[in-house]
């Protein structure tokens, strides 16, 4: 099963190798067909803290590093 990969950007780099990063979804409202924005925050991981926020990144789903880690950054754009 291929692993997704998703764009967001990065919303914190406090933690030592990690960075939260906010992906943005829109879709269409089911009954008012409006176009609707919802973000969620992921952790993770970056091995040699190179990311700042601000930075738009792709990540990609990988195995469990920790507790609530479950995606790494390949690439910025």
């Amino acid at each position: 099963m291929p692993k997704r990969i998703l764009q967001g950007v990065v919303v914190s780099d406090q933690n030592d190798k990690t960075v939260v990063v906010r992906v943005e979804r829109r879709f269409a409202h089911p009954l008012m067909q409006k176009t609707v924005r919802r973000s969620k925050k992921y952790k993770a991981h970056d091995e040699n803290n190179q990311y700042k926020v601000g930075d738009t990144v792709s990540i990609e789903e990988c195995a469990p590093i920790s507790k609530d880690k479950r995606w790494t950054v390949v690439a910025a754009q």
